[in-house]
């Protein structure tokens, strides 16, 4: 990309970010909770404390690596369709603390929802057409690695979910009993459920208490040799057919 494309791409994107800055000094959005090691309220080990380092590490590395097709990503969402190329939204983090997520916008600026409530489905026509090969390549989720890099997120661990997340019209919460277990550690970008085939939208009450079941899975059995398993795993990811849009 030539130098003088870059400069304005990457000025678009500070921009698109500074316009979000007023959005998380919101009471009760702009909170977040560090978490330096281990579950919430359970025993800090090395193998947690170690993760930590790792993610930011991984992440920096990552950030350097692939910051050209960040920013060509960034221009192809900002020519596809009017509105801002982030879209951040409040979900839960660890110890249900709440943390904004960053992904490139995928909809049209006017169906987006902040809360969560409506879930993407198959043929939304809410999604642009870049906004559909991101999602189906998970090219929508790179925003993220900044989020890893300041310690909202790790590389892996459960999905962060929007905090009004309903399925069949009800709360999550309220569906499956132990869903805020998933919340004890950081979320991640990939995890356990999403490499087993669980990922995008919770369509069902099954599904939602099958990926909360991968997810403490994840955090009782959690190495750091689990997490470059999952890491790799996830590489093939973009090319199964699952229920992802």
């Amino acid at each position: 990309m030539h130098p003088v494309r870059c400069v304005v791409v990457v000025w678009i994107c500070v921009g698109d970010m500074a316009h979000y800055s007023e959005f998380e000094s919101v009471p009760g959005y702009g909170a977040s909770q560090e978490i330096t090691s281990g579950p919430v309220g359970g025993s800090s080990s090395f193998s947690w404390k170690l993760k930590a380092v790792m993610d930011r590490l991984v992440a920096f590395l990552l950030l350097v690596a692939i910051w050209p097709a960040i920013l060509l990503v960034a221009l192809a969402v900002r020519l596809d369709s009017p509105g801002p190329i982030f879209f951040r939204q409040p979900r839960f983090g660890a110890g249900r603390s709440v943390i904004m997520v960053t992904k490139f916008r995928t909809m049209r600026q006017d169906g987006t929802d902040i809360g969560g409530r409506r879930q993407a489905t198959r043929d939304d026509d809410r999604i642009t057409k870049v906004g559909k090969f991101l999602r189906r390549t998970c090219l929508d989720e790179l925003p993220q690695i900044w989020d890893v890099l300041v310690g909202r997120m790790s590389l892996v661990g459960p999905r962060p979910h929007p905090l009004s997340l309903e399925v069949d019209g009800h709360p999550i919460e309220e569906l499956v009993p132990n869903y805020h277990q998933r919340h004890t550690v950081r979320p991640g970008i990939t995890g356990l459920a999403q490499i087993n085939g669980n990922r995008g939208p919770v369509v069902s009450v099954a599904m939602g208490r099958e990926r909360v079941r991968y997810d403490v899975e994840y955090i009782r059995d959690h190495s750091l040799w689990l997490d470059i398993r999952i890491l790799f795993r996830t590489l093939v990811v973009p090319f199964q057919k699952d229920g992802s849009y």
